[in-house]
């Protein structure tokens, strides 16, 4: 074991067809200096990257370095923005950061071993949870209600192009229509872009499928937003889907849309962390435990890191298939976190 400093689930659901075991393990381990001083007495420096600077997921990764900074002298976090989580995955096989939050499509990408992922040399670990996301299409085009008013020459923006997620939401698109102007414009851009034209079809998303993020507050504030629902037999396809998930928001909780439907059927995505199997066993025990010990501030820095008080959260929807790290396993056992449906990964 690498640095191994104590000894001591609900079930993945999100699997996909024919996925059955994990992925190859490699050898060897990254020292616990590894991206950091660590090996000369200092802190471990573990760059962690989640999505663009305008994203509520970023936000909450500096709410998450603020506390780890503040609580722990052995792992420093240095939380910066990314361009998706495809690019997240492919920094951590550079080994160019430490811990990478992806999502159920990448994984099971990962998993399978599909492109981009098909050569990469590192086993995936899972570390913990951070929050799930419903996302949709919407428009300030007077009218439209579906998706399946999309035109042939429609400026679509399915998030900015290199994340995970807009290669799950040009899939589901997919089953609606394939003819549109894919452009790429990101989260925080898309209400001016909506207003002076350039865009007809944005992406939006509720997070923990109950959430507003800012820029999607933003986006109705500046423009007569409308949410497009997925037309009943593209529903019923993706359903049956393995890639992806749907779920049904009601949205009568949610105020000032110009057009929303009663109930509004669209894909979701659980985001989780995860680092290189041969991350050292100390920064990950350590990270953890320092999340975990001080869990009651993170909401402080960011109100949607709420979600981390209960320790059950840590373990939400894990990916089947992939494992998780030894030092993330053995801290959620000893915690009574853990469940036998989860998959430990090789020391």
């Amino acid at each position: 074991m690498c640095g191994k400093h104590r000894q001591t689930n609900r079930r993945g659901f999100l699997r996909a067809a024919g996925a059955t075991a994990g992925l190859a393990t490699v050898a060897g381990c990254l020292g616990e200096g590894s991206g950091g001083d660590g090996g000369d007495g200092g802190p471990t420096d573990l760059v962690m990257k989640t999505a663009s600077e305008t994203t509520a997921a970023y936000a909450m990764s500096q709410g998450i370095a603020a506390v780890v900074n503040e609580n722990s002298e052995t792992v420093r976090v240095d939380a910066r923005p990314s361009e998706g989580t495809n690019v997240n995955v492919g920094e951590l096989e550079r080994e160019e950061i430490q811990i990478a939050y992806i999502q159920n499509w990448t994984a099971d990408k990962l998993r399978e071993k599909k492109p981009p992922f098909d050569d990469f040399s590192f086993q995936p670990n899972q570390v913990f949870h951070l929050y799930d996301l419903a996302w949709f299409f919407c428009t300030a085009n007077d009218g439209w209600e579906s998706v399946a008013d999309i035109e042939e020459k429609s400026r679509v923006s399915p998030t900015p192009s290199g994340s995970g997620t807009a290669e799950m939401l040009e899939h589901a698109l997919g089953y609606v229509t394939e003819s549109y102007d894919r452009i790429s414009i990101d989260y925080g851009e898309q209400a001016s872009a909506m207003n002076e034209g350039r865009l007809d079809v944005g992406a939006g998303t509720f997070v923990n499928l109950s959430v507003e993020p800012g820029w999607l507050q933003e986006m109705k504030g500046t423009v007569d937003l409308r949410l497009l629902d997925f037309p009943d037999d593209a529903v019923s396809k993706m359903r049956e889907d393995p890639a992806i998930l749907i779920t049904d928001i009601e949205t009568a909780e949610f105020d000032d849309y110009a057009y929303a439907p009663e109930t509004l059927r669209t894909p979701f995505l659980a985001y989780n962390f995860v680092v290189r199997n041969d991350l050292g066993y100390d920064a990950v025990y350590d990270l953890l435990s320092t999340m975990y010990e001080h869990r009651e501030k993170l909401e402080g820095n960011h109100s949607l890191l709420k979600g981390l008080e209960d320790g059950e959260f840590w373990l939400e929807n894990a990916y089947e298939g992939v494992p998780f790290h030894p030092a993330a396993a053995d801290f959620y056992e000893e915690q009574g976190l853990w469940k036998d449906e989860l998959t430990r990964g090789n020391e």
